[in-house]
């Protein structure tokens, strides 16, 4: 079989165009490649990973505001978990969970983006990559 890898994952997203700003601006984000109209899509590359926002008119829009953040989110490391939940709010983000340390010691919070997009950061005791 021949050596797989994942490229990116995407989501269907209401405003390609303004989230990819927004996660460039506040998260260091760097848009790899634009796509135009219909779609706008974007592909966003953080740390390594690639993940691509769109809007595709032909089908509907997840309903992010409903959706636990168990089933779905973005998870971004930080060395500094509040100063990245307050710049982050100020930005528009909404604290879900506040941050909190696990039994094996990392600590970690959940936001939800402008869009509502479940966002995780996580400061781990021991990083994992």
């Amino acid at each position: 079989m021949a050596r797989m890898r994942l490229e990116h994952f995407a989501l269907q997203v209401p405003e390609p165009i303004a989230m990819a700003e927004w996660y460039v601006k506040h998260l260091g984000a760097k848009v790899a490649r634009a796509g135009g109209p219909p779609e706008h899509g974007r592909f966003l590359i953080l740390g390594g990973v690639m993940w691509e926002i769109y809007h595709n008119p032909a089908v509907t829009l997840p309903d992010y505001a409903k959706a636990d953040v168990l089933h779905l989110h973005l998870a971004f490391s930080s060395d500094n978990l509040k100063a990245d939940r307050d710049r982050l709010v100020t930005a528009g983000a909404k604290v879900i969970v506040d941050i909190y340390a696990t039994p094996g010691g990392d600590e970690i919070m959940m936001l939800r983006d402008p869009w509502n997009v479940p966002i995780q950061f996580v400061k781990r005791k021991e990083p994992m990559m």
